[in-house]
């Protein structure tokens, strides 16, 4: 019997149903356990019961920005990587109210959605 691979918890949350979907679609058939969310509150609290091992989050959303749901996140768990995307790139994120200075990997959103595969494969092997 072929060795089963372990299946990463990774959260993808934007605020607009078909980015959110899309990616956790596109993660989904790379072989991750990834979950979407359109409400970042909701991300908080299912992060609560079933903590994910990556956060993929735009950064700018209503409710709560992207870098504010991810310290609340890793409050309650540290050992969550972060990967924070943003149409305006690191300069509109460095000048918006929210961020907090955490470290966090940042990306535009001029990428390849096999770039964001990779990048997540990358975050969660760092991290062992």
């Amino acid at each position: 019997m072929p060795e089963s691979r372990k299946r990463h918890r990774v959260f993808v949350v934007h605020d607009e149903f078909v980015v959110a979907s899309s990616l956790a679609a596109m993660l989904r058939h790379q072989g991750f356990d990834a979950r979407s969310f359109t409400d970042p509150l909701k991300a908080l609290s299912a992060a609560a019961s079933e903590a994910p091992e990556l956060l993929i989050s735009d950064f700018a959303m209503s409710l709560l920005s992207g870098s504010e749901l991810a310290s609340q996140v890793r409050h309650h768990n540290p050992d969550c990587e972060v990967l924070l995307f943003s149409a305006q790139g690191m300069n509109g994120i460095l000048g918006q109210d929210g961020y907090t200075g955490q470290r966090f990997q940042i990306l535009t959103m001029l990428w390849h959605p096999t770039d964001l595969s990779t990048r997540a494969n990358m975050e969660i092997e760092l991290a062992y």
